[in-house]
């Protein structure tokens, strides 16, 4: 009973909570409609300003943004969702992890199964999900623009071999590359065109895509252009060692995976045979579910079997 009481106090502030908000939006909508004079000429309040004088917006809740601009964590999480590729706000994202964390909290908040600390516990388990989801697809988007990177460069250089300058042979790859790469080459064209200088295009390359490989692309183009030299055998003799080092860490990754498999079967071992002495002898192991002190020691195991995991997937971890 105390459980659904705490699920329905719960739920029904957060339903009052977005009602507020959007009465509040509504009444801001309304207010912000009259169109604005300005020396003597009446500004349309509908009309967007261009993307690059735009102010980014953190959350569409005033309130909530002036507080996320305080915090220091929120540039990590946008450079994270950057990396992503998500067009999410930081707000949607902090709330929805704030909601998580209090719907596991009060979900086993009354628990007497759980030790103490379990509804603190909880809360960071369901605050940690969506930064888990940005994680994963932040990785994904990686690894598609490893795979893509060698063959793009292989391509860039027969089109400077041709005759195109660099900024003509970004809009073409732009336009071929499939997603994620196609994306950063079309960005850096339209900042070309836009006027930045290859300095901050490639900077801002940087800054979008943390790899490795693209530093390299960078360093090289920036050194061709000072300098001087030829850029395509430089572009092709990259693509070629790119291409080596995906085949080292395929490898690598094929001898790892057995060790990987063994972590993972040692994690599920002690979870198989418990199910096997609960059906084999289930007065052997009710002792350990119903004795006063049995949670904690099945917390207690839990906690190793998963610290133990996580220590075995960091040994056979090899970074290349």
């Amino acid at each position: 009973m105390a459980l659904a009481l705490i699920i329905i106090v719960f739920f029904g502030t957060f339903l009052l909570a977005a009602v507020a908000v959007v009465v509040a939006s509504f009444v801001q909508d309304r207010f912000s409609a009259a169109p604005a004079v300005i020396d003597g000429d009446v500004e349309e309040s509908g009309a967007e300003l261009p993307g690059l004088l735009r102010e980014e917006s953190l959350s569409s809740i005033t309130i909530w943004q002036a507080l996320l601009r305080r915090l220091d964590l929120i540039d990590s999480l946008k450079q994270r969702m950057d990396e992503a590729d998500l067009q999410w706000s930081v707000g949607r994202v902090t709330l929805s992890m704030l909601l998580l964390g209090g719907s596991f909290f009060a979900l086993v908040q009354d628990s007497s199964l759980l030790p103490p600390g379990s509804g603190i516990a909880a809360f960071v388990l369901g605050a940690w999900l969506p930064y888990w989801f940005i994680e994963t697809k932040r990785q994904q988007r990686i690894q598609k623009f490893e795979a893509q990177f060698p063959d793009a460069l292989e391509s860039l250089a027969r089109m400077m071999r041709a005759g195109h300058p660099l900024s003509s042979a970004f809009e073409v790859l732009g336009s071929e590359v499939p997603a994620p790469l196609g994306t950063e080459f079309r960005r850096m064209a339209e900042e070309r065109r836009l006027g930045a200088p290859l300095d901050q295009v490639m900077e801002n390359f940087i800054s979008r895509v943390k790899v490795d490989e693209v530093r390299l692309f960078v360093a090289a183009t920036l050194l061709q252009a000072r300098a001087g030299g030829r850029l395509t055998e430089v572009l092709e003799r990259l693509a070629e060692t790119l291409r080596e080092n995906a085949a080292l860490r395929g490898e690598v990754r094929a001898l790892s995976a057995q060790g990987k498999m063994t972590g993972t079967v040692l994690t599920l071992l002690p979870l198989g045979i418990a199910i096997m002495l609960y059906l084999t002898a289930t007065e052997f192991i009710s002792v350990l579910i119903y004795h006063p002190h049995g949670k904690y020691l099945i917390w207690a195991g839990i906690a190793c079997v998963v610290t133990g995991h996580l220590v075995i997937q960091r040994l056979v971890k090899v970074k290349v």
